[in-house]
């Protein structure tokens, strides 16, 4: 971090996150009928991961998770990390749904250590390039009560849109679902937060964005920072696969060695090293494997996710789709249309499956003609 921010104080500061974690990650299922959500491998890491090491890296010392569905699950997956990283992760429990705002009543104790420093929040939805130390900068610089990270939309009518100064990044207000265009920003789910912010928080389900951020503006003590870079919020199948896409790309401007090569390769690949793939595949673009996958000859891959252990087997063609955990597509059998398989699901020889959703530990015997959940 450049401590040049804080040298006016002379000493050093710890800061804090937290990270809204939330239900039942149902828009995600049937993967999350495994797991919960935050452990839900993006890009061959779990999609809490890529924001805890983002945080890590801008000198962010504790991270508290508000959660409110197997917390003991996430912890104990996230205890190597807190050494590894040399982060604190704790939890936040909600025993009934408090919103986007209520988590940071309820985690209050765990954000005030009476430093005043300011604190990060963010919804575990979200991917992007997070410019976490921009907003420090941008935060300590406005002097206000609360920053804000936006990001611009081709459709903003489909989102709650910021309405702010160019100049300044000032907001001046919140339109939800604009029929007439009045901006392009829309709220991107990362904020940086005064601890004073916790005063107008009662404990409560209280929408953050909705009750919170208005008032704020309203005294004009809410500022915005618009996101250069690529941002999607995956918590749904096609976004997943689109967020990919856009992760992937910024892999390719940022650190394209991990990238996979070869005569094989297609566009923009990610394949672990401990995963095999056979002669004569074509793979690519947008492709991520797995830990542990084999991927035998002649398969065609493309926009999809292949998670750890999964085999594919010869011939097999798989596009729009993620394959969960330890499952098994059979040979010449076509996967596409964003189908997902639940963990440790089998899918037999020959087997075309048009956008089937299927629960784990399942055998698919006969085609999937149309898009249908398979219990």
């Amino acid at each position: 971090m450049d401590s040049s921010i804080y040298r006016q104080i002379g000493t050093c500061i710890t800061m804090k996150a937290l990270i809204l974690v939330g239900g039942f990650g149902t828009r995600l299922r049937p993967l999350t009928l495994s797991i919960p959500k935050p452990l839900v491998e993006f890009a061959n890491k779990p999609m809490i991961l890529h924001q805890i090491e983002a945080l890590k890296a801008v000198g962010v010392t504790e991270v508290v998770l508000a959660i409110n569905y197997q917390p003991e699950v996430m912890l104990n997956f996230l205890k190597e990390f807190e050494a590894k990283l040399g982060i604190t992760i704790s939890c936040s429990q909600e025993t009934e749904p408090l919103g986007t705002a209520g988590p940071l009543a309820l985690a209050r104790d765990k954000l005030i250590d009476g430093s005043g420093e300011p604190f990060f929040v963010l919804n575990s939805d979200v991917i992007s390039e997070y410019p976490f130390k921009e907003m420090i900068e941008f935060h300590k610089a406005h002097g206000g009560e609360v920053s804000i990270v936006v990001t611009k939309v081709d459709e903003p009518s489909k989102y709650g849109v910021v309405v702010m100064e160019e100049t300044t990044g000032k907001v001046d207000k919140f339109v939800e679902k604009p029929k007439l265009f009045v901006g392009n920003k829309i709220n991107a789910g990362i904020y940086l937060l005064n601890p004073s912010v916790l005063d107008r928080i009662a404990l409560r389900p209280t929408s953050i964005e909705k009750e919170i951020f208005p008032k704020i503006a309203a005294e004009k003590k809410l500022y915005a920072i618009v996101l250069s870079g690529f941002w999607m919020d995956i918590g749904q199948p096609k976004d997943y696969i689109a967020g990919l896409r856009l992760y992937l790309d910024s892999l390719r401007k940022k650190s394209s060695t991990k990238l996979a090569t070869g005569h094989h390769i297609v566009g923009n690949v990610l394949v672990h090293e401990s995963a095999k793939i056979g002669e004569g595949c074509l793979i690519g673009p947008d492709v991520v494997v797995g830990p542990g996958c084999v991927v035998e000859a002649g398969v065609r891959l493309s926009r999809c996710t292949v998670m750890r252990g999964v085999r594919i087997k010869k011939h097999a063609c798989i596009s729009s789709s993620i394959i969960g955990w330890h499952s098994t597509v059979g040979q010449w059998a076509r996967v596409e249309n964003m189908t997902i398989l639940g963990e440790d699901v089998h899918v037999c020889d020959e087997i075309y499956s048009n956008g089937g959703v299927i629960l784990p530990h399942k055998e698919i015997k006969s085609s999937i003609l149309k898009p249908e959940i398979v219990m």
